[in-house]
């Protein structure tokens, strides 16, 4: 039988949609990307869209990707990120048609004006199923399209990769973030709180995983507050590059102002890692509450970072606790079967409500 075409939309660049096209292709479905930022995925074909620089360019593409998607004749069509690919497959009015909300595209931007509102509620209901990876999202979407069945469907970690190293051959007082260097995700909030605890503990350091438009600036508040040797940039790395620097630490800290579910917070649980992470509905159905802390609060953030610090014990057993968590709920391949036997349905037309 011929394998059924999996037709997504999405940032070719993006590690996520790399991962997705790479785990529907092992489960035997022959996948094409529809992309407006390009890069090669082994066994993926990809329809280019013009370059998108600003959100107003998506009204613009409509067209583009509904020539792109007619063309490829998928079985079914799935866009990622609801408020940019998500409206263009809802313009092309293709079905089966799944979008998978990323965080932002329906905690913030829908807040932001009401014509934002209603366009992300109309393209929500013109799909057959909304997927996202924490309650929060599924929330938000199930108000503003009540009759658009909703799913929670995460990532998932790869714990072949991912998995817990030795606690005595980690680098004392390492501490590391895998969160881009974008406003959104407060890296000058754990920039600064390290200048704090670097005061009780000398030797504590930081890496620094991920790049982004904040890079000059970063560097130039690190340089400010003299934590030149203290932290390390990295810039993006690949999987095995960030497993690699998660097997060296003993923390990771992810304090963004808002998110949905995070893939940098479930990897660095599979490793065995203690997480001080943001106090946002996502983070609690991971973490315990001693664990998140107020976005943006430099005190708390450093308190905390202190305590575990000062408790090797009491940090270890909280890594060992996340990583038994992510052996439970987080595993990527049972999501990515759960959500292959979703399309499944859908190709059925079974419905999944």
């Amino acid at each position: 039988m011929t394998a059924p075409h999996l037709v997504l939309l999405g940032d070719a660049t993006s590690p996520h949609v790399q991962r997705w096209s790479r785990e529907m292709l092992a489960r035997d479905w022959r996948v094409s990307l529809v992309t407006a930022r390009p890069q090669p995925i082994d066994a993926v074909a990809q329809k280019v869209l013009r370059p998108v620089r600003c959100s107003s360019d998506w009204l613009w593409r409509v067209g583009e990707a509904r020539a792109a998607i007619q063309a490829l004749q998928p079985d079914i069509v799935h866009a990622h990120y609801v408020t940019s690919y998500g409206y263009l497959a809802a313009r092309a009015a293709r079905h089966p048609l799944v979008m998978t909300a990323w965080g932002t595209d329906l905690l913030v931007t829908p807040r932001r004006h009401a014509a934002l509102r209603w366009l992300t509620a109309w393209a929500l209901r013109q799909s057959d199923l909304v997927t996202g990876d924490s309650l929060d999202l599924l929330a938000v979407s199930r108000q503003l399209a009540p009759r658009t069945p909703a799913k929670l469907i995460h990532w998932g970690v790869d714990r072949g990769r991912f998995a817990p190293a030795d606690w005595a051959q980690k680098e004392p007082l390492a501490a590391v973030s895998l969160r881009s260097w974008e406003p959104n995700y407060r890296i000058d909030t754990i920039i600064e709180a390290l200048a704090r605890v670097r005061q009780r503990f000398a030797d504590v350091h930081l890496h620094l995983l991920g790049g982004g438009s904040q890079e000059a600036q970063l560097r130039d508040q690190v340089q400010r507050l003299g934590l030149q040797d203290a932290v390390r940039f990295h810039g993006r790395l690949d999987d095995a590059g960030m497993a690699a620097v998660l097997a060296r630490s003993q923390l990771s800290i992810s304090v963004p102002q808002s998110d949905a579910t995070s893939v940098s917070v479930l990897e660095s649980m599979a490793c065995g890692l203690p997480v001080i992470a943001s106090d946002l509905p996502a983070n609690r159905e991971w973490l315990a509450p001693a664990m998140l802390v107020p976005s943006g609060d430099v005190g708390a953030l450093a308190e905390r970072w202190q305590a575990l610090l000062a408790d090797d014990a009491k940090a270890r057993a909280v890594g060992q606790t996340n990583a038994e968590r992510i052996a439970q709920d987080g595993d990527r391949r049972a999501q990515m079967d759960a959500m292959d036997a979703l399309y499944r349905r859908l190709l059925r037309r079974e419905g999944v409500a």
